[in-house]
């Protein structure tokens, strides 16, 4: 009886692991030892992007690296997409105890980090990279939150969009993100192996996403480091003046001739740029 009852208490618990890892919005892989950084990747990329970048910070530092559903090997969750992969992290910060992490986020992945530090002061840098305040207001004139919703024309187009079509979207759209031609492939994948409905309202929970008025309430370190490329260093540098133009005090660097993944187009100056904006 006894064996009955030990079976069914691992079983009961396979169970329960097995149903908390389905709801997690991420995964996450720790590298190194030391003070925590969290990294964040881009919309519809894996971890692996941030490989060299953990190569270098491994060796003093413990890295979180990040995944989130529906992108590489991750189960897609329920909308809404963005508001889930935010508390999630929380909880796991509060979790794993981490005290005071540092944050490095690429695209999206900045701004997420951005949100975390407009509603808390606990984070010891922001590392940002080719990150916006709010990507739906550099696309779209007159842009307000409230003009996202998940049942539109444009997302429904995505939605039905045949194999072929979507593959081509996906390479037009990597080619102008890096320079790189062997990493264009590598983007292009990650945007074919997405969860299709991820990607389409995981998108629209980005664009919807406006921080502009609320960088006033960050207290923390910010860097930046953005790319100049294909818009130029005018155009980018006017831009960023005026996505940021509610928050206090941030240092930012361009990257010339480096398009959206600078890790990919200038890696050393990445690297460089990288190391130096740590805190001490």
């Amino acid at each position: 009886m006894k064996t009955i009852e030990k079976v069914i208490l691992v079983v009961l618990i396979i169970v329960s692991f097995s149903i908390k890892a389905q709801d997690q919005p991420f995964k996450v892989e720790v590298f190194g030892k030391g003070n925590s950084i969290l990294l964040f990747p881009g919309f519809t990329c894996t971890g692996d992007v941030w490989d060299d970048t953990v190569t270098e910070l491994s060796k003093d530092y413990q890295c979180h690296v990040f995944t989130f559903a529906g992108f590489g090997d991750v189960p897609a969750i329920q909308k809404p997409w963005l508001p889930k992969i935010k508390e999630g992290i929380l909880a796991y910060i509060d979790e794993e105890k981490l005290r005071n992490p540092v944050l490095i986020g690429h695209s999206l992945g900045g701004a997420l980090a951005l949100w975390m530090a407009t509603e808390s002061n606990s984070y010891q840098k922001l590392i940002l990279v080719d990150a916006l305040s709010s990507t739906g207001a550099l696309m779209m004139p007159n842009f307000k939150s409230e003009y996202m919703i998940y049942d539109s024309p444009y997302n429904k187009q995505l939605l039905e969009m045949n194999t072929t079509d979507f593959e081509a979207m996906a390479l037009q759209m990597a080619s102008g993100m890096t320079k790189d031609t062997s990493k264009q492939e590598i983007v292009k994948d990650w945007m074919l192996k997405a969860d299709r409905e991820t990607y389409v309202y995981g998108y629209t929970d980005l664009l919807k996403l406006d921080l502009r008025e609320d960088l006033s309430k960050i207290k923390v370190p910010v860097t930046i480091l953005a790319a100049t490329e294909p818009y130029g260093y005018d155009t980018v540098k006017a831009t960023y003046e005026t996505q940021y133009k509610a928050l206090t005090e941030y240092d930012i660097k361009f990257a010339k001739d480096a398009a959206h993944f600078i890790m990919y187009d200038q890696p050393k100056w990445f690297i460089d740029n990288l190391l130096n904006s740590l805190p001490e």
